[in-house]
């Protein structure tokens, strides 16, 4: 995203924010206005503890099961960022946030921002990464960080001034040794 369009977007939003208080709040009143507001972010509280809840026990039933649930890691983020929109105030955050909990809009919302997001998995159980093929080749400019890695026992490491005053970082080091 250019910078600029990040900018207008983040300077339009708390305006088209405003309008849509004014136009609801001339249509059924102000107290009706805040009641709504005061009712989504309820709504979302709920709403979001309860699909939480029920994305917990499918996450712990796949882990049980030994299998990956990338899906449900999608969906149990956007849920959480549906959440949150509704506990903001505002309407237009109201609207993109129910919109979120509906499966079929976050499933079509994956598929446009989907290929742009590269998931690296966890390298503890198969000692490499997963690129953005799925196949087991880290992803570009990245060496999977295996051949990098150097393990020393204490004897085999040993800390020296060369002549330089010690660090006050590493004060007593030189010393603890001797």
């Amino acid at each position: 995203m250019r910078p600029i369009f990040a900018l207008v977007i983040l300077l339009a939003w708390p305006l088209a924010e405003i309008a849509g208080f004014v136009l609801v709040g001339s249509v059924i009143g102000v107290g009706w206005t805040l009641a709504l507001v005061i009712l989504t972010s309820l709504l979302g509280a709920f709403l979001m503890r309860s699909q939480g809840l029920h994305l917990l026990r499918t996450l712990s039933q796949q882990s049980q099961q030994g299998q990956v649930p990338p899906s449900s890691l999608i969906d149990g983020a956007m849920i959480v960022v549906a959440g949150i929109l509704l506990l903001l105030p505002g309407f237009l955050t109201d609207l993109i946030g129910l919109a979120l909990f509906v499966p079929f809009v976050r499933r079509f919302l994956w598929t446009i921002i989907g290929r742009r997001i590269v998931i690296i998995g966890s390298a503890s159980r198969t000692g490499r990464r997963r690129g953005p093929d799925n196949g087991s080749e880290p992803p570009k400019g990245s060496s999977g960080g295996a051949d990098k890695v150097v393990d020393l026992d204490e004897g085999e490491f040993h800390r020296t001034s060369n002549g330089k005053p010690s660090s006050p970082w590493s004060k007593g080091i030189d010393r603890d040794r001797d």
